[in-house]
């Protein structure tokens, strides 16, 4: 019989030119200097593989992980996932101390026509701290093509097209494949995505990268996956599907892809779940403390729950707010 327990991983740091040093306040052990952009937290992707850091299987990635146990691990849902030898998700913390580029990601069918066997990107974000001008690049700001958008990066116009939302601590945001987006600087965010590392950037606001040199752009590509449909959005609003005594849960996005739930402890507080073999459950806790399946968490942090775990209990002080992820297959 496989060893089926809840897992714990290893964070690796990502150093990008627009990160800071704001992920310690979230308990992360930062390198001694420099700024640090991203922290993956639960991955299998080639670019940065976290490893396990409890239990029979420390010390391994979760690719190896995957490997050993694959429908124990990811469920009856996720076979397309173990066909291609792919973890479904990835979970991450960013410091977007400073704006990132304006970027957008293909959907799966551009992504493997194009990229090898590197999938789309939809993704999604939960804003964990955020200054009072902190804002977003969310769709486009009005009706366009992607000639006109060509036209518009050549003439020093693209800035005129970008349509800017203002977020707060407790915003989330749901970014499908084909959103053209950015964040503008000042804010910390969660983000659940799909297992994929492909960005296309359009626009880097004419800067330098760390070696002095502009970064890459991808317009040609980026021109080609926009969703030129995607006008003046506005926010995401959580959709609420359970109250009970002490706690809400909100459903706050779901695609094919997978679904996210928060869970907001009113009160000290208790549930049961189960992992029936059809999904892996991803849980974190983004404020107050709890013990999932057995496991005492403090915030931020996520541990991974194995599909065919079977059931567990969740206890949450109150004030305790927790994310939930489920894969949709």
């Amino acid at each position: 019989m496989k060893e089926l327990y809840p897992l714990l991983f290893e964070p690796v740091f990502k150093d990008y030119i627009w990160g800071g040093r704001n992920l310690e306040k979230f308990g992360r052990n930062l390198p001694h200097s420099g700024t640090v952009a991203e922290s993956w937290e639960i991955s299998s992707h080639e670019d940065g593989m976290t490893r396990v850091k409890n239990g029979k299987y420390a010390g391994l990635t979760l690719q190896a992980v995957l490997e050993d146990l694959r429908e124990l691990l990811v469920g009856k849902r996720n076979q397309w996932a173990l066909d291609r030898c792919k973890f479904p998700l990835l979970v991450k913390l960013l410091d977007a101390n400073q704006p990132l580029s304006v970027q957008v990601h293909p959907n799966d069918d551009y992504a493997l026509l194009h990229e090898g066997n590197e999938l789309g990107k939809t993704e999604m974000w939960v804003v964990l701290e955020a200054a009072p001008d902190a804002a977003i690049i969310y769709g486009l700001s009005k009706q366009t093509d992607a000639e006109t958008l060509r036209q518009a990066l050549a003439s020093g116009q693209f800035e005129s097209f970008l349509n800017k939302v203002s977020i707060k601590k407790g915003d989330h945001i749901c970014v499908p494949a084909g959103t053209l987006h950015t964040i503008l600087g000042g804010a910390v965010l969660a983000e659940i995505q799909q297992n994929s590392n492909t960005t296309y950037r359009v626009y880097d606001w004419n800067r330098l990268g760390a070696d002095g040199k502009p970064r890459p752009l991808h317009i040609d590509k980026a021109l080609d996956v926009i969703n030129y449909d995607q006008i003046a959005c506005l926010l995401s609003v959580p959709d609420r599907i359970l109250c009970e005594d002490s706690y809400d849960v909100e459903r706050l996005c779901q695609n094919k892809y997978f679904s996210t739930y928060r869970y907001q402890f009113s009160n000290e507080g208790h549930l049961t779940g189960e992992c029936d073999g059809s999904t892996l459950e991803i849980w974190g806790v983004i404020s107050g403390l709890a013990s999932i399946a057995g496991v005492q968490l403090q915030p931020v942090n996520f541990i991974l729950l194995p599909a065919g775990l079977g059931k567990y209990q969740i206890e949450a002080e109150k004030g305790t707010c927790l994310l939930n992820v489920l894969t949709e297959g």
